[in-house]
């Protein structure tokens, strides 16, 4: 479906550079932080975000009788810098934003001014699967990509098998937990923090349920992701990780051998979230990168 409708809101003025915020799978905007997205525009960035489609404030809809992939998700990324009217923008990216990202700079370079990925995986790279044998316990195959830690392994595996949680109480109990194991071990989880979080998440959704359908939109179409096309992106890219990455540990490093010039950060202390002590040096790289 390509006109499903979408949420976004942008910040700063109309004359700054622009960029615009790609958030990972199943996430809403708002996980990146106001904090910031205020140090952005502080800087002098046109700063938009904006809720996928079947998340946050975004309509959702009836995947059986609607189904859609991956490939709807990115052309929304399209479909967001046309209503914002936008030829070109900078591409910040987190998680499975990042494989967008990628795509995007090998598909479309005039629309991608620059090009920076926080906690992706290399296109092509086949992280799902990694991720789905290390919850099965199959044996990784050779070559493939750095599997997830035991923490994150051992949560999802617990999560799969356990029932639903019946509440609000009990689902944000959920998501902070799951938050909580994002946010490795490399610097203090605060948990009240994550907890309001959370609520925000929860209570602007308009269907919390319905993030699901980024899984199927994922099996609807396994091959989305191009193979060895990460030497065609010309943009100028930053890669940054974390050094507590959970989910994809150095999976940063193999993008930036496989895209010509670009240039990789380790976060000290970061994992696969975003948390208020990284945020200048996130925020003061980013504009850096993105200066014009």
């Amino acid at each position: 479906m390509s006109d499903v409708r979408l949420w976004s809101e942008e910040f700063g003025a109309a004359t700054d550079a622009p960029i615009l915020l790609i958030m990972g799978s199943m996430s809403q905007g708002v996980l990146w932080p106001d904090a910031f997205v205020g140090r952005l525009v502080a800087g002098g960035r046109r700063v938009i975000r904006y809720d996928h489609r079947d998340t946050g404030k975004s309509e959702t809809v009836d995947f059986a009788a609607h189904p859609y992939t991956w490939e709807d998700i990115k052309n929304d990324v399209h479909r967001v810098l046309d209503a914002h009217g936008l030829g070109s923008a900078h591409l910040v990216c987190h998680s499975a934003g990042g494989l967008l990202g990628q795509l995007i700079a090998v598909e479309r370079p005039d629309r991608v001014r620059s090009l920076t990925v926080i906690g992706s995986s290399p296109l092509g790279g086949g992280e799902g699967q990694v991720i789905l044998r290390a919850l099965t316990g199959e044996p990784q195959e050779e070559g493939s990509l750095p599997a997830p830690t035991a923490a994150f392994t051992a949560f999802y595996r617990a999560l799969l098998t356990a029932p639903p949680p019946q509440g609000r109480r009990a689902l944000i109990d959920g998501m902070v937990a799951e938050q909580r194991v994002l946010h490795g071990t490399g610097l203090p989880f605060d948990e009240d923090a994550a907890r309001r979080l959370q609520e925000r998440i929860h209570d602007r959704a308009n269907d919390l349920s319905a993030a699901a359908n980024h899984r199927l939109a994922a099996a609807a179409d396994p091959g989305f992701e191009p193979v060895g096309v990460l030497h065609r992106v010309t943009a100028p890219t930053l890669v940054v990780e974390g050094s507590h990455e959970p989910v994809k540990p150095g999976h940063g490093a193999l993008i930036a051998q496989r895209i010509p010039g670009a240039r990789l950060m380790t976060v000290p202390g970061m994992g696969h979230t975003l948390p208020p002590e990284t945020h200048e040096q996130l925020a003061t790289v980013v504009l850096t990168h993105t200066a014009e």
